[in-house]
């Protein structure tokens, strides 16, 4: 014990006569360390929350949306009825004995006014199912009920962004606004509070932005609105019948979740041929998010790991180097007494100080990677402000986020990598002619 404890002291004296040099030579095992932790953590925060958009979507749901056929399958008259219908919504409700409720939703751009103010949003046909299964939270009032579905009522509910922009500091509660393409007034009856986007979902999904909605009941949407919709291309208008954009199956028990997609799409075959609706599982796509997570986590660790690597080199280029300024010093111990394997253990020694010394500050720097991404972050939306609002939300607002099992992971590699690449200059030490060392000047 006494052994180690005093050739330790002597390692640490050996590297403080040149503080530079080993100063240098921990930064690049601290660099090495802090990277693997930082590019693991920044890594399972983006994954975390690319899981998080589809896990609300809800892992006991199908979603079958409407999609717009190709052009060649489209009617040359301009009025092509595609999509989802009614029929079809009572048939998957009924017939699927694991389907425990269906949600059906008609989804409109449309302009809404409130006295002398516009806004274009989006108009929502949907049931009472429908708040639950987005997750979704009141400020003020009440969602749309049953008793207003089934009495066709003209009351909505607004999104709190298109209830702040319509009525500024006025309550909405009980006012009409108006749909000037319909000639319509519908009552406001609740307010949402805020619910943030939720992105693509790996192409199978567009984006769900809910800040410029208006909800009402479907049945009314259906007798006052209907499923015709106009769309102006080119100077012409052009007709398309849509009964529904989107029918959200719930399943009772998850195991069931794939065997009833199947079911669905072998009862909607029909439009295979149209190419007009697309199913999507967020079950699937959740294990597949899973796998892509674990791959990017791997792939980011390999990159950080060449940065440890780059760290080891660099430790074997300084004792190599070291070895050649001590030959004489080498010298004199072995011709006091000293063997081989005390030359090998003052310079695995040494290694392991300096790895041990970037792993530690290396952990340290690490563990800061949340505040300093935030911090950052605050900077740039100062700085950049434009640019940074161009950017993805991802990238806005992602949190990373440390992954336990790299602390000691990296550390445990960083002492490896010191002690794995300070073995051949110990070992050149060890083997040098003891008359030879004495005689180098």
């Amino acid at each position: 014990m006494n052994i180690w404890l005093g050739t330790i002291q002597l390692g640490v004296k050996s590297l403080w006569l040149h503080p530079l040099r080993s100063l240098l030579t921990v930064l690049g095992i601290f660099i090495g360390v802090a990277s693997v932790i930082w590019l693991l953590a920044i890594s399972k925060g983006i994954g975390d929350e690319a899981q998080r958009q589809i896990e609300s979507l809800g892992a006991d749901t199908i979603m079958i949306r409407t999609i717009k056929p190709p052009s060649e399958k489209m009617s040359a008259q301009g009025l092509t009825p595609y999509g989802l219908t009614r029929e079809e919504f009572d048939l998957l409700s009924t017939s699927i004995p694991t389907v425990k409720s269906a949600l059906p939703i008609r989804e409109l751009r449309r302009q809404f006014q409130y006295r002398d103010r516009k806004l274009d949003g989006r108009l929502v046909g949907c049931t009472p199912e429908y708040f639950e299964v987005n997750r979704m939270e009141m400020a003020d009032g009440h969602f749309i009920s049953d008793a207003e579905n089934f009495s066709m009522a003209t009351n909505c509910v607004l999104s709190a962004k298109m209830a702040e922009r319509l009525f500024w500091h006025e309550d909405p509660i009980g006012k009409r606004i108006y749909l000037p393409e319909n000639q319509d007034f519908y009552f406001v009856v609740g307010v949402l509070k805020p619910k943030g986007a939720t992105a693509a979902v790996g192409g199978s999904m567009a984006a769900q932005d809910f800040s410029n909605d208006v909800y009402i009941p479907i049945r009314t949407l259906h007798q006052r609105i209907g499923d015709m919709v106009m769309v102006s291309r080119s100077g012409s208008r052009e007709g398309e019948i849509i009964e529904l954009n989107q029918i959200t199956l719930r399943v009772a028990e998850v195991s069931d979740v794939k065997r009833t997609a199947d079911l669905v799409e072998s009862a909607l075959s029909s439009h295979e041929k149209m190419e007009d609706i697309s199913v999507v599982v967020p079950l699937e796509l959740l294990e597949q998010a899973r796998t892509t997570r674990a791959m990017f986590m791997l792939f980011m660790g390999m990159i950080a790991a060449i940065s440890l690597l780059v760290g080891g080199i660099g430790i074997m280029n300084i004792m190599l180097a070291t070895v050649t300024e001590r030959t004489r010093e080498i010298g004199i111990r072995r011709a006091l007494g000293a063997k081989r394997r005390d030359i090998i253990r003052q310079f695995l020694v040494e290694t392991s100080v300096l790895s041990l010394a970037g792993g530690i500050t290396g952990i340290l720097f690490g563990l800061l990677c949340g505040p300093a991404v935030n911090g950052a972050r605050a900077l740039a939306n100062i700085w950049f402000s434009e640019q940074m609002a161009d950017l993805p939300e991802v990238v806005r607002t992602v949190q990373p986020s440390i992954v336990p099992e790299s602390i000691p992971g990296a550390f445990l590699i960083s002492l490896i990598v010191g002690l794995v690449f300070g073995i051949y200059p110990a070992t050149r030490a060890a083997k040098m002619n003891p008359i030879e060392a004495l005689r180098h000047e």
